[in-house]
């Protein structure tokens, strides 16, 4: 199976480790991985600002870039989820091509059955699961089974998981005093896990607890799920 990689804006000027972690957990498995140049946002930014002629042409170019791919592929719950659910309604003529594309744990697990995927790692990592993925996607537990398959991982349990890190895109931005109360509460759950690092399917929520993990001098680390996975 060839796969090819929608790597996200985010991650590809930010966060450019994900992708290639990404790419070093396919191939281990066996797949072809293409990475299409062409490739630009898909449009979630805009569509969550309310500029939904800029979000539609977007969701059309996307549909373009990656209409020959078998399967698509990308690090963030959050795209997977935007392109998954809004693309195919504002552009019904590329819902094919929304409907194979797949976040990174969702393909692992339920489009391939791997949950092993020959990574080791060392240490204490506690889960945060993204609202995107959680809420939109329904990715479940396949982040989890895929790093309880790592050997090295301890798996420590985030109490009030479910509870957004206040990140939201642009919530953050226009709502700054409540973001910064919710990520408050995020980064004291992970304290009282023990954990070493806290691990996530989006680079976006993982950058947002991050930076307060620093600002309180923490020594906890933020890492996404494929670079633990790539290991």
């Amino acid at each position: 199976m060839r796969v090819a990689l929608f790597v996200t804006c985010l991650a590809d000027t930010l966060a450019p480790g994900v992708g290639r972690a990404a790419v070093t957990v396919l191939e281990r498995l066996g797949l072809g991985v293409d990475f299409p140049r062409e490739q630009t946002c898909c449009g979630q930014l805009h569509w969550n600002a309310g500029y939904a002629d800029e979000a539609t042409a977007l969701a059309a170019r996307f549909g373009e870039v990656f209409a020959d791919a078998e399967v698509i592929v990308t690090p963030s719950g959050s795209c997977a989820g935007h392109v998954r659910e809004h693309v195919p309604t504002l552009v019904p003529r590329v819902a094919h091509v929304a409907a194979r594309t797949f976040e990174l744990s969702q393909l692992l697990v339920e489009r391939l059955g791997v949950e092993d995927v020959g990574s080791t790692y060392a240490g204490r990592l506690t889960y945060h699961p993204t609202c995107h993925s959680l809420r939109l996607l329904r990715v479940g537990d396949a982040p989890e089974r895929l790093l309880r398959a790592v050997p090295g991982v301890e798996l420590a349990e985030l109490p009030e998981a479910t509870e957004c890190c206040g990140f939201g895109g642009m919530f953050s931005v226009k709502n700054a005093a409540v973001s910064s109360a919710m990520l408050a509460a995020k980064l004291d759950a992970i304290a009282s896990s023990g954990a070493d690092a806290v691990c996530a399917c989006d680079a976006s929520c993982l950058l947002h607890i991050g930076g307060g993990l620093e600002r309180r001098g923490s020594p906890v680390r933020a890492v996404h799920l494929a670079e633990v996975l790539a290991g």
